[in-house]
């Protein structure tokens, strides 16, 4: 069978470099940067500056993942997760949650529609003090396979060069994977009909002390209603976060926690590499979202989702990535709430 002629390859690269352009700012739901890959080469400070804007970042908000909105609830935890982990968050019963759903953007004013990736940050808390939070987005893998392909992406996307995206693309193959999601993933209107996805892998340890690997997705619980992005444009530039509200005012939203465990032969440091889908899933119970609020004055505003906050139960894996992005969280926090004048806040909040 032949292969694809020249022109469908060009074709098919030039989507690849328009999708890399467009996602280069989304895809930063994972900002993956840290010291730790060598003194000089990449650091939080970089990593986080690549990601603003040409027009600088906006003072007062969170680096990436700028516009967003706040939400709590609980996690009614239906016991089966203990076969994995002994976190007391797995454990039958229910616990409060603060979260945030997101876009992907380093622009809190960016027009939903102009934004591929939605994210949702949560935070589980128990009686025994324990605090386990997580940072996720829509995609089923990540864009590139190691924090120095992310930071080059960033600069890829953000150089004047016309070339520079292509040679990023042409050295990055295991971008395809992302760009296939990108271009044909369907849309949908509404935050409760996304399903969200841990795309790095960590460590549970069971009450016998024996480790398994796991990814895991929040899968919603809502039909999804696929729109094309031309109908969603009509919808208005901030329809997610009114939609998301008045749907949770009418009825409480669910999220089914599912845990995939690896098999040895998986990947465990790759979020681009997909693990086989006939691979031991546990349903370890549902995230509820009871009230959805602004951001502002919202519970959520002062939390950094940072992934490696996690319970007595779970540890990072060798997957370098949760690390890089507690780095890059961090230093992102620290910038936000040091800009007082700009940090986003409603005129009741502020205190004389």
């Amino acid at each position: 069978m032949p292969g694809p002629s020249p022109s469908q390859q060009r074709s098919a690269l030039g989507s690849l470099v328009l999708i890399a352009a467009v996602v280069a700012f989304g895809a930063g739901a994972f900002a993956y940067t840290a010291g730790w890959l060598s003194p000089g080469r990449l650091t939080s400070t970089k990593l986080v500056s690549a990601l603003a804007p040409p027009g600088g970042p906006a003072l007062g908000h969170r680096r990436n993942h700028a516009k967003g909105v706040c939400f709590t609830g609980v996690f009614e935890a239906n016991g089966n997760g203990v076969a994995l982990s002994r976190a007391t968050v797995f454990a039958a019963g229910q616990y409060p949650v603060v979260g945030r759903f997101n876009l992907a953007t380093p622009d809190p004013n960016a027009a939903d529609p102009t934004v591929r990736v939605r994210g949702l940050g949560v935070q589980i808390s128990t009686p025994d003090g324990e605090v386990w939070r997580m940072a996720m987005i829509d995609p089923p893998v990540f864009a590139v396979s190691t924090p120095q392909g992310f930071y080059e992406l960033l600069q890829a996307a953000g150089s004047k060069d016309p070339a520079a995206m292509k040679t990023f693309v042409g050295a990055h193959p295991e971008f395809a994977a992302f760009g296939e999601w990108a271009t044909k993933a369907p849309w949908t209107a509404s935050y409760a009909e996304v399903t969200f996805n841990g795309l790095n892998a960590f460590i549970f340890t069971d009450g016998a002390g024996n480790e398994h690997a796991v990814r895991w997705s929040l899968r919603a619980d809502a039909q999804a209603m696929p729109i094309t992005s031309e109908d969603f444009a009509k919808l208005g530039p901030n329809h997610l976060e009114d939609e998301i509200a008045e749907r949770v005012a009418t009825s409480p939203q669910r999220w089914t926690l599912v845990l995939t465990v690896a098999e040895p032969s998986d990947p465990t440091s790759d979020p681009t590499k997909a693990w086989p889908p006939e691979r031991r899933t546990v349903e370890a119970g549902t995230l509820v979202v009871q009230k959805v609020e602004p951001e502002a004055d919202g519970p959520c505003r002062d939390i950094n989702f940072d992934p490696t906050i996690l319970p007595d139960g779970i540890k990072v894996s060798d997957d370098p990535f949760p690390a890089a992005r507690s780095a890059a969280y961090a230093k992102s926090f620290d910038l936000r709430t040091s800009e007082a004048s700009h940090y986003p806040r409603t005129a009741a909040s502020v205190k004389p």
